[in-house]
């Protein structure tokens, strides 16, 4: 009997690489939406690979972390690229007379910080001032698609005005502001417009650059054929736009402080749990309003990737509620969430089935799994969890199913390599004997386990293509300082590595 074609390929078998574009080589101290951007998704393309992952792209706040942003709709600045200004005659070289010695591999986010804003200041100044010959502002054509821009941007007053309110108030939270700003009436609202209108112009003027730079690499990844995956918290931060326009969507008191915020029981993660500190959805209140504010909000984000995994999947059918003010997650409780609701009402208003990965890590009940399956939507299998568990589980590789996603490890992980050395003996040599190695190329061993796993999606880590140690991890969930920093060099792509994973990819089928 002819078998040669009786292979069920299924759906089509994507390999890829989960990497920040804050991690991308360049000289400004932080990778950026430039020739950092490009080069990587030359490197996809070479590989072979067919996906790329992102963590959530928003305007970080305090702690510079990407679950915590000041809107759910603004890009971050901090990876607007410096050339590109460079290239509409905004910046100068002269602007760069004393830039900062950056590590390649690290980020100094203060300095960073200090350092790009001030640049995007002096960009914005010169494409406001007409005197400038060759300026941005010069250019009829531009100007016209970034006032086409600010009109049909719905979102984008509140978050300008917002920002400009924090910079007036010299960074302090919303709900430390006169009433006047803190909750505003129509005509006190149009009174801070008009007070801090240049200000809100740069805001303005920022979002346009990083629609435009986005849109740009977007397009350029798809026209390869890499589909972007991207990441949204499920929560907000109580300081961001969101919460200020929308308090009644929010579990607050009168004067905008949370009544129960935020986190996680104790997992294999912390042994405290993990305090996040986000205000709670107050969800009756989401259920009458239609979802409308969700909604909007996954709909953007599907301008920008082409999946969204959800963070935190799981409060979607319960939410684990800690008393504001509690130094710890430990004293929470199980709250009720919308669940099967607010799916049915999505897929009703978008009118198809919708591309969501949902992150269901974590100690997660069967109504999680049953709300995760109605809907179709593929979980994750991270297979540094297989073999920490000593018993048979779901994250090893024999137990997956097709519509999944396996990771060797995601960015709250240790490196794969970094892991290894770190981890129990047992769960070593449980390693060892499950693929017959002696794991003296662990990280590899890791990443064929993955590309061979049934799931339709495989992502692994930029620092485990590396072989990267713990050195390199980009977060450790619990911990507020010292995170997301970690940035790779160009010259760690090479065509050697580009041959490896083209040819692993293609001999699992990806």
């Amino acid at each position: 009997m002819d078998v040669t074609n009786q292979v069920d390929k299924g759906p089509k078998r994507y390999a890829g690489i989960l990497v920040h574009p804050t991690s991308f080589p360049g000289p400004y101290g932080i990778g950026d939406l430039g020739k950092g951007a490009y080069d990587f998704i030359d490197f996809l393309k070479n590989s072979g690979m067919t996906a790329w992952q992102v963590l959530p792209l928003g305007h970080t706040g305090f702690g510079d972390s990407p679950y915590q942003p000041f809107s759910s709709f603004a890009g971050q600045p901090l990876i607007i690229s410096i050339d590109h200004l460079r290239k509409l005659n905004l910046l100068y070289d002269s602007d760069f007379t004393n830039m900062p010695q950056w590590n390649p591999e690290d980020i100094s986010y203060g300095d960073v910080i200090a350092f790009k804003t001030n640049l995007l200041h002096t960009a914005y100044e010169r494409f406001c001032d007409e005197s400038v010959a060759d300026g941005f502002s010069t250019d009829a054509e531009m100007m016209e698609d970034y006032k086409n821009f600010i009109e049909k941007t719905e979102w984008l007053e509140d978050y300008s005005l917002f920002m400009a309110g924090k910079d007036y108030h010299e960074g302090a939270p919303w709900y430390l502001w006169e009433d006047s700003l803190k909750a505003p009436t129509a005509a006190e609202r149009k009174e801070w417009i008009a007070k801090l209108e240049h200000e809100i112009g740069y805001y303005n003027f920022i979002q346009y650059l990083f629609d435009n730079e986005w849109t740009a690499l977007k397009k350029y990844a798809n026209d390869n054929d890499i589909s972007i995956i991207g990441d949204m918290p499920i929560f907000v931060a109580w300081d961001s736009v969101d919460v200020w326009v929308h308090k009644k969507l929010f579990m607050l008191d009168s004067k905008g402080y949370p009544t129960s915020v935020a986190g996680v029981p104790p997992d294999y993660f912390s042994a405290t749990g993990q305090l996040w500190g986000n205000p709670l959805y107050n969800w009756k209140e989401h259920k009458r309003t239609r979802y409308e504010w969700w909604f909007n909000r996954i709909r953007h984000q599907l301008t920008l990737t082409d999946y969204v995994r959800i963070d935190h999947f799981r409060g979607f059918d319960q939410f684990w509620a800690v008393p504001y003010g509690d130094e710890t997650a430990i004293n929470g409780k199980w709250l009720k969430a919308p669940g099967e609701n607010f799916f049915t009402s999505m897929e009703a208003t978008f009118g198809y089935h919708m591309p969501i990965i949902a992150e269901d890590l974590g100690e997660i009940d069967q109504s999680v799994i049953d709300l995760r399956d109605k809907f179709g939507f593929p979980g994750m299998k991270v297979l540094q969890f297989a073999f920490e568990n000593p018993n048979e589980n779901n994250f090893l590789p024999h137990n997956h199913i097709r519509n999944c996603i396996c990771y060797t490890g995601t960015h709250d992980n240790d490196t794969t390599l970094g892991w290894y050395k770190n981890c129990f003996e047992a769960s070593r040599d449980k390693l060892r004997r499950y693929f017959s190695t002696d794991a003296s190329d662990i990280c590899w061993v890791m990443i064929r386990a993955c590309f061979g796993s049934v799931a339709n999606m495989a992502i692994v880590p930029m620092q485990d293509v590396l072989e990267l140690d713990s050195w390199a991890r980009l977060n450790k969930p619990g911990i507020g300082e010292g995170n997301w920093s970690w940035r790779y060099k160009q010259e760690a792509i090479t065509p050697h590595l580009e041959k490896r994973l083209f040819e692993t990819a293609k001999m699992f089928g990806r």
